[in-house]
């Protein structure tokens, strides 16, 4: 094991991969000069060249575009957006381009394309700048959604969506770039799809994914000074979703709290609750929480943006809540 940055793990993930397949590049806005907006391909440009990595002008649409039609003849690219919320500028070509031309050519293209950047709110960047969208992608079939909540997931899962023959969408987090974490050295991979138990626990399940699991592990540390034995489960991937470890906890636990960043309807949240409701409704001891943002757009204001945000006291409540502790 080796100690990286976020950053450091992603930098790796994707050089590894370029050196291992030439058909790989990265593409984005400052991914190459500037070594990334958040450093997170510092000194891939000196080792790969500028024609492996690649500055584009401000047009999230055209070079969502030009890595899509590169994918369908070949190449692997790796498309950098400064932040999700730019990605909308060029969700078209996503949507409707990559997502479906497999199933639109009858299988004669494939598009191995990883679209990767920032997602959900980094601070006081107010409304336009603090979107988690990962349940709007994960609604489109055709396309996968990861979102890795640190260093040796981050490693792990970039290297397993550069390798994966269809489109990829891997959401990180401005506020996670910083943090460290042991990463395993050599070539190593974490399957697409499978959860992992971030801690045992025997009396409650919370479910979480991405930074936001952060107020998880406060809370569980809360609750076991109470003698609250939580159980943790990181989904890391959104689509396709581990249903099956997720119900094997609840069935374990029989109780459930889900906490995502993210608005309150129809999110990755409201799926989950859908599929234990479904299949595992007697083992249910309690209703179901599930803890979001606020159904507004993200305030500036650093005192709103408090209230608007989960914190690690809104799990303890609501854990107190499904064991009728309040």
């Amino acid at each position: 094991m080796k100690t990286l940055q976020f950053r450091e793990a992603i930098q790796e993930a994707m050089s590894e991969e370029m050196r291992r397949d030439e058909s790989v590049y990265l593409m984005g806005e400052e991914v190459a000069e500037y070594n990334g907006a958040y450093k997170a391909s510092k000194g891939m440009l000196d080792e790969f060249g500028p024609e492996r990595v690649i500055d584009t002008p401000i047009s999230e649409l055209g070079f969502a575009g030009i890595g899509v039609g590169s994918a369908m003849i070949g190449n692997r690219p790796i498309i950098e957006f400064m932040t999700f919320n730019f990605a909308l500028v060029g969700i078209d070509q996503i949507i409707n381009n990559a997502a479906k031309i497999r199933q639109m050519s009858g299988g004669q293209f494939n598009c191995p394309i990883v679209f990767r950047g920032p997602t959900a709110s980094a601070g006081q960047l107010a409304a336009t700048h603090s979107q988690a969208f990962e349940s709007w992608y994960a609604n489109c079939p055709g396309l996968k959604v990861v979102v890795p909540s640190n260093p040796k997931d981050a490693k792990g899962l970039l290297k397993s969506a550069i390798r994966d023959n269809d489109p990829v969408i891997f959401m990180e987090s401005e506020q996670m770039y910083g943090d460290k974490g042991e990463v395993p050295e050599g070539d190593f991979t974490i399957p697409l799809g499978v959860a992992d138990i971030r801690r045992e626990g025997t009396d409650v399940t919370i479910v979480s994914f991405g930074k936001i699991i952060k107020e998880a592990d406060k809370a569980a540390e809360e609750l076991a000074k109470e003698n609250i034995s939580v159980e943790i489960i990181d989904l890391r991937t959104v689509k396709p979703l581990d249903y099956e470890a997720v119900l094997k906890s609840v069935k374990k636990t029989n109780r459930l709290v889900i906490l995502e960043e993210a608005w309150p309807f129809g999110n990755v949240a409201t799926e989950v609750t859908y599929h234990v409701q479904s299949n595992a409704f007697d083992y249910l001891d309690a209703p179901i929480v599930k803890i979001n943002t606020a159904d507004t757009p993200a305030p500036y204001s650093p005192v709103l943006l408090e209230e608007w945000l989960p914190n690690h006291e809104d799990v303890v409540k609501a854990v107190k809540k499904v064991l009728y502790k309040l």
